[in-house]
């Protein structure tokens, strides 16, 4: 890999360990859907006047219906399930559990025939989704599990968004493709964030998190992710996806004061095993090479 592809790839491992942070603090004082709208809205804001201006918006919304679907899947679903699972899981444990996406798409990618079922899958999986186990057993009370359910939710929508966008949306420029979800996105939470925005004054913190998410996260974060693409190729690129997690938890607990227990220790590094054993390709020709993964 190339100076300017470890740039890139240390980039997007630290930008996309931080949402976990800034959701945290946000839900605070916005509500989940408030915060999307904020999310979305800016970073349309930012990312719209720039694909207009390269005529990327036109062949994109001749795809609307798959659009509107990866946007639904990957956006309107995820985001919101995130920041209401972080009104009650710590920043790091949500980014852990998030780490177990490779892991759900290891499993779509063979129930649809992009690969076969091997041993070296099947002990991946086994191994991933045992560092889950204990996670969700020693580390996460009772009271939690729906949270717990929201982060699942995530992780099965961040796990199918990229099989849309890989089947219906391939070959589309991938800034028209984001500007357009995100604009989307924005309508569609625009009523009920508006509705649920506070009427007292945010803090400070909320408003930098919020900025934070929208800015770093999202707009400058997918024009990082498409130049990471172009320098790597998607295959390196989704890598960051192992090292997501580690930012998250070192953000958590340097910043948010969170625990970190020998049972957080364990289940990053059996998921982490498991993921690397789960989706490593293949030996001889696959029928079709897996969808790349764009975590948020």
């Amino acid at each position: 890999m190339s100076r300017r592809g470890w740039l890139l790839f240390i980039s997007m491992s630290l930008i996309w360990g931080v949402p976990y942070l800034f959701i945290a603090v946000a839900v605070e004082e916005l509500s989940p859907a408030s915060l999307v709208f904020a999310r979305t809205a800016v970073a349309a804001v930012l990312l719209l006047p720039v694909a207009l201006a390269r005529g990327l918006l036109r062949p994109v919304l001749k795809h609307w219906r798959p659009l509107l679907a990866f946007t639904i899947i990957e956006i309107c679903i995820p985001w919101f399930l995130l920041g209401h699972a972080q009104q009650e899981l710590s920043s790091s444990l949500t980014g852990l559990l998030i780490a177990a996406v490779p892991l759900v798409g290891a499993i779509l990618v063979t129930v649809t025939g992009h690969e076969r079922v091997d041993r070296r899958r099947v002990a991946g999986l086994l191994v991933g989704f045992a560092g889950v186990a204990a996670l969700v057993g020693f580390d996460i009370g009772a009271s939690n599990l729906w949270s717990v359910a929201a982060v699942g939710g995530v992780v099965i929508s961040y796990a199918v968004g990229p099989l849309i966008l890989a089947r219906y949306l391939a070959g589309l420029p991938g800034l028209g493709v984001m500007a357009a979800s995100l604009t989307i996105a924005a309508l569609l939470y625009t009523p009920v964030g508006l509705a649920q925005w506070p009427s007292e004054p945010l803090s400070t913190s909320v408003w930098l998190s919020a900025g934070g998410l929208a800015v770093i996260c999202t707009a400058t974060a997918f024009l990082v992710f498409y130049r990471l693409i172009a320098e790597v190729g998607p295959a390196r690129a989704t890598v960051i996806t192992y090292v997501n997690p580690a930012v998250a938890v070192t953000l958590g607990v340097l910043v948010l004061d969170e625990p970190f227990t020998v049972t957080i220790a364990l289940g990053f590094g059996l998921i982490l095993a498991g993921s690397v054993i789960a989706t490593a390709r293949n030996r001889g020709p696959q029928p079709q090479d897996e969808p790349g993964r764009v975590t948020t």
